[in-house]
């Protein structure tokens, strides 16, 4: 095969690959502003229709069996109601494809959005998330956690199996229950991490391991098992997190010693280094974390990086001791704690009452 001839076949697949994209993200656009236009439709007229009375809950059925088309079933036709009623803000980027009918504009304009940030641009939520995703979003009715998730979500290009788990996992609840929640969406929303401590969740949730209890018996095994499910376990360190290496080797006066996982942080501009524990906390894990971090700053560190940052991951922990341990520590240390296993809902209870008491 000739030089001319592999550049042609590269062309031709490049060019395949991304137009095939293009194409199918325009129509999942299509399909979500469709949704939303027959929502609209279906709900100005049970507002105003002469005849609504004479369907009142059986609508949407009478209109699938009717139609008896692909796409437009009973349930789906439900779904599409409540897309439009959760999501009003969407008219201003369906009004600029289409000439809406004036009783639409005058019914869409009547609703409340219950989603914040109806002054933001929402086409991103058209261009980036389809409709299987906007129907997960749907769900979840209070609005700071629902723009939670759609920000997360656009930014992190999540399947709409990354945004079940994420929900499923209280990613909302765990990373705002001892923050500002304004402040976290707002963070969110401008791209940037208020503080470092933002970063930090108590706990973390590995539920996604299925890990038998026998496996935290060692240190290895553990960290083996969440780098062989990379993926979920970077959706829940959160955004901003790019894997550096396992078992890092650095050498001290002649000595090996090896960081169990090297992260960079592309938003914060600095290393995490993340030591994992199988037990409960000890003052001498910080240590030898603080001893990382200060090798990092002095022999890895570049001129543009910020300081390295240290997370020690532990099954539970002494809030007391963990206090006096860190005491005069490099600032860029923190610890906290870990799951394998989403807590009961008494569990669950207890967890949001400890913590609601910390902050109040």
């Amino acid at each position: 095969m000739n030089n001319d001839l592999r550049a042609l076949l590269s062309q031709i697949s490049q060019l395949d690959i991304q137009l095939t994209t293009q194409a199918a993200k325009s129509i999942d656009r299509l399909l979500t502003i469709r949704n939303w236009l027959i929502g609209g439709y279906l709900f100005e007229y049970e507002q105003n229709g002469s005849d609504r009375a004479n369907y009142g809950s059986k609508l949407e059925q009478t209109i699938a069996e009717t139609l008896d088309r692909k796409g437009l079933s009973e349930r789906n036709l439900k779904l599409f109601k409540q897309f439009y009623v959760v999501y009003p803000q969407i008219m201003q980027t369906v009004s600029a494809l289409f000439s809406l009918p004036e009783k639409i504009v005058r019914t869409t304009s009547a609703l409340s959005p219950l989603s914040i940030g109806s002054d933001d641009n929402v086409s991103k939520l058209i261009d980036n998330l389809s409709f299987s995703h906007l129907t997960e979003l749907m769900k979840i009715t209070d609005k700071d956690k629902r723009q939670f998730y759609e920000l997360q979500a656009v930014k992190g290009a999540w399947s709409v199996r990354d945004i079940r788990r994420q929900i499923n996992s209280l990613s909302f609840e765990r990373t705002t229950l001892s923050k500002d929640k304004r402040k976290v969406v707002d963070s969110i929303k401008s791209n940037k991490v208020q503080s470092l401590h933002s970063l930090i969740k108590t706990p973390f949730v590995f539920d996604f391991l299925d890990l038998p209890d026998s496996i935290l018996a060692v240190e290895s095994d553990f960290e083996k098992a969440l780098i062989s499910d990379l993926r979920n376990f970077m959706l829940e360190l959160g955004h901003g997190f790019c894997f550096e290496g396992q078992q890092k080797r650095i050498v001290i006066g002649g000595e090996y010693f090896f960081i169990d996982l090297v992260f960079y942080h592309r938003i914060l501009k600095c290393h995490i280094l993340i030591e994992l524990k199988v037990d409960g906390f000890s003052h001498a894990n910080v240590g030898q974390l603080n001893t990382y971090v200060q090798y990092f700053k002095c022999h890895v560190q570049e001129k543009n990086d910020n300081p390295p940052i240290g997370i020690l991951l532990c099954t539970n922990k002494n809030d007391e001791l963990v206090e006096y341990a860190l005491g005069g520590m490099d600032k860029n240390l923190f610890v906290t704690t870990y799951l394998t296993a989403l807590p009961s809902q008494n569990e669950l209870k207890k967890f949001l009452q400890k913590e609601k008491r910390k902050i109040a």
